[in-house]
């Protein structure tokens, strides 16, 4: 009896699982038993046929190039190829005397005939493959032209099922925000990252560890503000709800590229990088001495500039102490916070119309660039730059107009906050840890130098306001208090709209470090 191999194939994973790798087999041993052919090894595949490189298919060609059968079986001719250079590979075997059957189909190849119906089958499920490819890829970009996801969706996010938008992950996703957020502030390192993201409880989509080029890639990916991204560069606008704003996005990408400086933090001492030399402009650099934290300026053209941080803390605590309000003044603001905010709405509201108009002209812009790309008068990589340019855009406006229409409360929420912050900074500063502490002074004060042993400390914009209120250029009190409220607490919603993206300091009264030495108590871990 003649001995040949089988060959049976499916196209996924998850057909092998169905009944079509068995209705080949069984198809195929029928053949040969009426055929008297013996089969000596089976070689099963559940790849595509569409593209080269099947290990299966290419180990079995290999063994009848060497004799190790006679001919092989298979049960149909697109089971064997839907690629001509596989056809062609085994057309070179039948014409090296090997017997290529196919049981389905009654087609002899050593004829001229049959070769050539055999030969147009193969070129139609070719076609075929060429035509769902096409039809395919068109589905995908029609559902990326409506904003939808159609593949399975990045750590943070939830498939929700076909057709469904992708929706943040209620664990996770407000972990990848902080993973946003603790990368952008420049204090980690991606490996850094890693690890205490781990230990968090940020997951990839099979539940494992996000090692450091996928943490490289979330970091990366713009979907997380709301923006797909393919990998050959197209950019489409995303329907679902965004986890990072394009502000923390661009602070994030912007240190991933290397485009602000990076180092490793040993010792987190309470001002460093707070306190600047008068002479040399330079950060003081911090160093631990006979068991003080001193601030020294390195630089040789400088006169010897050295202050210790008590010195310093005491410094700070007198230029907070006048910075306090009376009740009175607190129940005064508090009052007019809502008279300002209904201001603030018809402001904001025609701001909002001015930024609908901006978006409209991009939009405008957008369906201009895409006629062009149409009519072939630009390349497609101008055309994706130029349209992922103007996605972005898109989305920072999109943003502003989310904060112009916040609704009052939000407003009246912010601004009563700044009152608060700023009408008790100095009891605030006692009692909040030291990264707290440096977060609050980095609002309130402007200048911070320091010459030889001298410390000149300035208050912010609008808080040098509420030290000031009770004098005036002649250094007479001021008579009508309540007009200086009212332009102090105008200082302050000036400010709110020249920082919206400010954030004021959350004081938890516990610290992770230890305000002598600088160093992390034991268990804390070391920021880099």
């Amino acid at each position: 009896m003649k001995k040949y191999f089988a060959y049976i194939r499916v196209s996924t994973p998850r057909q092998g699982l169905g009944v079509s790798l068995e209705a080949q087999k069984e198809a195929i041993v029928r053949h040969a038993q009426r055929a008297g052919i013996t089969v000596a090894d089976w070689f099963e595949e559940r790849e595509t046929a569409a593209k080269r490189g099947r290990q299966v298919f290419t180990q079995m060609l290999r063994l009848l190039q060497q004799g190790k059968a006679e001919g092989v079986l298979m049960h149909k001719i697109d089971r064997s190829a839907r690629n001509l250079r596989d056809w062609t590979d085994l057309g070179d075997l039948v014409d090296a005397g090997v017997e290529v059957q196919f049981v389905n189909e009654t087609l002899d190849l050593k004829t001229r005939g049959g070769r050539l119906s055999a030969d147009i089958q193969a070129i139609v499920s070719v076609d075929y493959i060429r035509n769902l490819r096409e039809e395919t890829r068109k589905g995908l970009y029609g559902r990326l032209n409506q904003g939808f996801y159609p593949w399975k969706a990045p750590p943070g996010y939830l498939d929700c099922g076909g057709g469904k938008l992708k929706q943040p992950d209620p664990v996770q996703a407000p972990l990848v925000l902080r993973t946003f957020e603790r990368y952008a502030a420049g204090r980690h390192s991606l490996d850094s990252l890693v690890d205490e993201m781990w230990h968090a409880g940020l997951r990839n989509r099979a539940g494992g560890k996000i090692n450091r080029n996928d943490m490289s890639c979330l970091l990366n990916n713009p979907f997380y503000m709301g923006v797909i991204r393919m990998r050959s560069g197209a950019t489409f606008p995303g329907k679902h709800p965004p986890i990072v704003s394009k502000s923390l996005f661009d602070r994030a990408r912007a240190r991933l590229d290397g485009k602000t400086h990076r180092r490793t933090v040993l010792y987190e001492f309470l001002f460093r990088r707070l306190l600047a030399c008068k002479t040399c402009g330079r950060s003081l650099i911090g160093e631990r001495q006979k068991g003080h934290v001193y601030y020294r300026c390195h630089s040789r053209e400088c006169p010897p500039t050295c202050v210790r941080e008590e010195a310093v803390e005491q410094v700070v605590l007198s230029t907070l102490l006048p910075i306090q309000f009376e009740e009175s003044e607190k129940r005064y603001l508090r009052a007019r916070v809502a008279c300002l905010t209904a201001d603030r709405k018809k402001q904001n509201e025609a701001h909002a119309t001015a930024l609908k108009l901006r978006l409209g002209q991009i939009d405008e812009r957008l369906s201009r660039l895409t006629d062009v790309f149409i009519d072939r008068s630009i390349e497609k990589e101008l055309f994706d730059s130029k349209k992922a340019s103007l996605l972005m855009e898109h989305k920072g406006i999109e943003e502003q107009l989310v904060f112009a229409e916040r609704n009052d409360d939000s407003i009246s929420e912010k601004l009563t906050e700044i009152v608060e912050l700023a009408g008790s900074a100095y009891l605030l500063y006692k009692t909040a840890h030291p990264e707290e502490k440096r977060d609050l002074l980095k609002i309130v004060m402007s200048n911070r130098q320091v010459e030889g042993k001298d410390l000149d400390f300035m208050l912010a914009p609008p808080f040098h306001l509420v030290a000031e209120r009770g004098k005036n250029t002649n250094g007479c009190p001021i008579r009508d208090r309540h007009r200086t409220l009212d332009k102090l607490l105008s200082g302050f919603s000036e400010w709110l709209k020249a920082n919206p993206t400010a954030r004021l300091p959350v004081l938890s009264g516990v610290s992770s470090h230890d305000t002598q030495t600088g160093k992390p108590h034991k268990g804390a871990r070391r920021a880099a």
